[in-house]
């Protein structure tokens, strides 16, 4: 077996999950989210648990049984607690704003940059310089702070840009004068 994909998912209350033609959908507080499940992949909702089983042990068979299993539960997780990515802007005079859509971003080109938050995606501004990325998706919350952060992502002499709160930036020596 598997050592993902041999667990249950549990389900907790309040959450439904529906399962019909080769479609697992899940609803919570926080959102739905439906995934197309591999057909050769068995997926049962029983007793409060989702299971996943495998036809066989071909290696392709074992990866597919623990990526299923951990997609099934990135989405229970994220129709009832939600996903973060937490971003820090550095740079003099560089700062976002919340506007009505996503959100305006001042990094050091001569114009705005615009980002338009996609459907389930919200973007926060506790402050100027720090934006949190939230939604139900893990997938697609991973995929917007990417694209933020490829607006403008780190260089490695000053440490200048748009980075993932807690990263590491490899700095480089500038130049030196020679004597």
């Amino acid at each position: 077996m598997s050592r993902i994909g041999k667990y249950p998912v549990e389900v907790p209350k309040g959450v439904d999950t529906t399962l019909r033609d080769g479609s697992l959908q899940v609803k919570g507080p926080k959102g739905q989210l439906t995934m197309d499940v591999h057909k050769e992949m068995d997926v049962k909702v029983e007793d409060g648990a989702i299971r996943v089983t495998r036809p066989s042990d071909q290696p392709r068979h074992r990866a597919l049984h623990g990526l299923t299993r951990s997609l099934i539960r990135n989405m229970v997780q994220g129709v009832t607690e939600g996903f973060e990515k937490r971003l820090e802007i550095v740079g003099v005079g560089y700062r976002a704003e919340e506007t009505a859509k996503g959100i305006t971003l001042n990094v050091g080109f001569s114009h705005q940059v615009h980002y338009d938050a996609p459907d389930g995606i919200e973007l926060e501004v506790p402050a100027p310089t720090q934006l949190v990325v939230r939604g139900p998706d893990k997938q697609l919350v991973g995929q917007v702070a990417a694209e933020i952060r490829g607006v403008r992502p780190p260089e490695p002499y000053k440490g200048k840009g748009i980075r993932y709160a807690g990263e590491e930036i490899r700095r480089k020596a500038g130049k030196t004068a020679s004597a």
